[in-house]
């Protein structure tokens, strides 16, 4: 209602100033001085007005928004996205803790694993030896020290299948 009101002075003064002009250029005196006082009075009152209404409607706004803010409703959907977003952040913390495990238990099996293999590799290679030893005096001294060098050499290379048909060759020599 206000913006109308204000809105009405403005256009308002606007045919006061025309009136003026016409009345200056009839040369009618004293009247033009009033009636330009009267229309700047008009056009100031109006744009004061709607000055006035727009600040206030920004305030209103303003304070609206705040109240809105501070609502209950926005509190409690505040607390839903933040317990949301908490959510998925235990969701990926958890995510990337059980690839981090998995990882590691991937390192110590592999670790475990060739730790047991080279285990396997040695006894094995110890077994060979008990057994060429055993055999030694039924073998030819070349024979004997082949055998040897090849136990050395599959034990090395920590090659397993070598070394049991190794262990399956001397064991058909006996």
């Amino acid at each position: 209602m206000i913006i109308r009101i204000s809105l009405l002075l403005v256009l308002v003064s606007l045919p006061v100033f025309l009136l003026v002009e016409l009345l200056l250029w009839l040369s009618v005196p004293g009247l033009p001085g009033a009636l330009t006082m009267l229309g700047a009075a008009m056009l100031l009152s109006g744009f004061t007005g709607l000055a006035v209404t727009g600040l206030l409607s920004a305030c209103k706004i303003m304070v609206s928004s705040v109240l809105d803010y501070f609502s209950s409703k926005q509190r409690t959907l505040r607390r839903l996205w933040f317990v949301q977003a908490k959510q998925e952040q235990v969701k990926r913390l958890f995510y990337f803790k059980t690839k981090q495990i998995k990882y590691f238990n991937e390192l110590n099996r592999k670790r475990l694993l060739k730790l047991n293999n080279r285990k396997h590799i040695q006894s094995l290679s110890r077994a060979i030896d008990k057994d060429l030893l055993s055999i030694k005096t039924k073998l030819p001294g070349t024979t004997y020290l082949q055998l040897q060098q090849d136990n050395v050499r599959y034990r090395n290379r920590k090659d397993i299948e070598a070394l049991l048909k190794l262990q399956q060759k001397i064991s058909t020599l006996d």
